[in-house]
């Protein structure tokens, strides 16, 4: 982790969670591997910035106003630390992540969050697209079962095919255990 400047924590909601609206295969890992990695980055020094969906009101989860749409309880957070605020899946889109990113001189960043096919990977395009170096902790990272042409995706194969396509280009993808060393 010595090569990251900030840690993006995105849309770890409790409506991903068990009992949530929306929840997630994995997410009880992705859980502990964002814990990990959160107590390894206070430690090292590295900025975290939480990034929380809200959605309009009639949404199927995250809705605004709503005990789902907060970030769960567990993550560890200081006052000081910045939570960004969003309305669609690409972090950066309408929100003030790039310019704060910018001013604080974080060109390195750590993604790690929620789900891996819809926000995690807009995030991780967009990231790139604005000349920042990327490393996905992609053990950290949950999605859900998709749906096409009638069959069913398991949420593994999603997870999988999302990361594979990330790493390489757009994002280094590593494993929680590599990342803080051991």
């Amino acid at each position: 982790m010595n090569e990251i400047d900030a840690m993006l924590i995105v849309d770890m909601q409790k409506d991903y969670y068990p009992g949530g609206r929306c929840e997630l295969s994995g997410i009880l890992t992705a859980h502990a591997n964002t814990l990990r990695l959160i107590r390894q980055a206070e430690v090292r020094g590295i900025e975290r910035i939480y990034v929380r969906h809200i959605a309009d009101e009639e949404a199927a989860f995250f809705a605004q106003g709503s005990e789902g749409s907060e970030l769960h309880e567990e993550l560890p957070r200081q006052e000081k630390e910045r939570i960004v605020i969003k309305a669609h899946p690409n972090s950066f889109r309408d929100t003030e992540l790039d310019a704060y990113l910018k001013e604080r001189g974080h060109r390195r960043l750590l993604i790690c969050g929620a789900m891996t096919h819809m926000c995690i990977d807009t995030t991780v395009r967009a990231g790139y697209d604005l000349g920042y170096a990327i490393t996905l902790a992609h053990n950290a990272c949950a999605t859900r079962n998709l749906y096409f042409g009638g069959e069913r995706i398991p949420a593994q194969t999603v997870h999988n095919s999302f990361v594979a396509a990330m790493d390489g280009k757009f994002c280094r993808a590593e494993s929680t255990e590599r990342l803080i060393g051991i």
